[in-house]
């Protein structure tokens, strides 16, 4: 080990010829390991990260082919579902107005208190309507005078009319006169024709590309 060190010290950079044959085979085979470990990382690791992206790309794909295919052995049971589905919302839509029938339930609504014996105090339906996507809101504040017993069947006969109303908000007091005066707030609704759903669907695009634009700003 001592020789070799000695002749590693005695060795003259500018003359590599007359360097020992072990000196140079070992030179010589230092060399070429750093050329393979170079030509690797230049060449062959750019390869090997491109096959890995592949193989993660191809597993995503299976993963994507195998849940369309669920998709696929399953379509049957979807369409059915969203049979159902639209046959369900057919039936809820019909129970809403189109404008022309607001008015109409409204006097069913004034018709259903009165033939309970309640008597209006105040009867006010709001003349803004409150829009979605589907259906517009109409509220309608009432204040009636009666007793227990005629505020329950009130609230029966409303749930039972063929339209939508929702009682909301009830409130219960004391009059003057000692009778009983029942507050609350009807809501009826109605679904928009096409003409307003278009409109809606409109407005809701200009709101967001409005607002898309002052964010990019």
């Amino acid at each position: 080990m001592n020789k070799w060190l000695d002749e590693m010290r005695a060795l003259d950079p500018k003359n590599p010829g007359g360097w020992p044959w072990s000196i140079k085979l070992a030179a010589l085979a230092f060399i070429i390991a750093a050329i393979l470990i170079a030509a690797y990382f230049i060449f062959y690791q750019t390869q090997f990260d491109e096959i890995e992206k592949e193989q993660k790309k191809e597993t995503d794909l299976r993963a994507k082919f195998i849940d369309k295919t669920k998709l696929a052995v399953n379509l049957e049971a979807y369409q059915q579902q969203l049979a159902e589905i639209e046959q369900s919302f057919g039936a809820l839509l019909k129970q809403l107005p189109t404008k022309s029938q607001v008015d109409a339930l409204i006097i069913d609504i004034n018709q259903a208190a009165l033939g309970r014996g309640l008597q209006f105090e105040s009867f006010k339906p709001n003349q803004t309507e409150y829009l979605t996507e589907f259906y517009a809101e109409r509220p309608i504040s009432l204040k009636v005078i009666g007793n227990y017993h005629d505020f329950g069947a009130f609230a029966s006969d409303v749930s039972k009319l063929p339209r939508i109303v929702l009682l909301n908000d009830l409130k219960i007091d004391v009059a003057k006169d000692g009778a009983l005066s029942m507050e609350a707030i009807a809501k009826t609704y109605r679904y928009l024709d096409p003409e307003e759903v278009a409109a809606q669907k409109k407005a809701a695009k200009d709101a967001k590309d409005a607002k898309d634009k002052a964010g990019v700003k």
